[in-house]
């Protein structure tokens, strides 16, 4: 199957589909950290281009996660947060098969729909929770994989740094792994 996985930049989830012999190529507006099939460009125009079977997006959440509220009046009054709304509609609504959209709890939910499944890493072999938001289209809900304890806000708890918010947005490799073979 061809698989999009658009706003990737890790290579987690796309690297996790190529591994198990799929067409997989990541796209983002930068480089991937590392090697592999990767599009420098915009999502949105090769998610529309037809060639896909399957597409897994990953928005940027600047604008749209719950965590970030209290900067929500100064981004709406500027756009940012409509933008980004507006772009995730647009992926929701590209003409591919299957599509799942991933954001952490967002306003997503009360300005486009409710998420279909919230997940958790401890859910699928880290002991860490972050709840993320799944949006699916003709695919089915993820099933846990590998429930662990050590349930830890990780990845909430990061201090400030250059890398901070590619770090908190990272995909779980047992989360890729759970969509690889359940989805692919």
């Amino acid at each position: 199957m061809r698989i999009l996985v658009a706003c990737e930049r890790s290579g987690v989830v796309r690297d996790a589909f190529l591994a198990r012999g799929h067409d997989a190529v990541s796209c983002d507006l930068v480089a991937s950290e590392v090697d592999g099939p990767h599009v420098i460009g915009d999502a949105l125009e090769l998610a529309r281009s037809g060639r896909w079977g399957m597409m897994i997006a990953f928005p940027p959440c600047t604008h749209l996660a719950v965590s970030g509220a209290r900067w929500f009046p100064a981004k709406r009054a500027d756009g940012r947060q409509q933008r980004a709304l507006q772009f995730v509609r647009d992926l929701m609504s590209a003409p591919i098969p299957k599509i799942a959209i991933e954001n952490p709890i967002s306003i997503i939910s009360s300005q486009i729909r409710k998420p279909d499944q919230i997940i958790q890493p401890w859910q699928h072999g880290h002991g860490e929770t972050k709840a993320t938001c799944l949006w699916l289209k003709n695919l089915p809900l993820l099933t846990p994989t590998d429930i662990v304890d050590g349930r830890e806000q990780r990845v909430w708890k990061l201090g400030p740094s250059p890398t901070r918010a590619m770090e908190r947005s990272r995909t779980f490799t047992g989360i890729a792994d759970a969509m690889v073979s359940q989805w692919g």
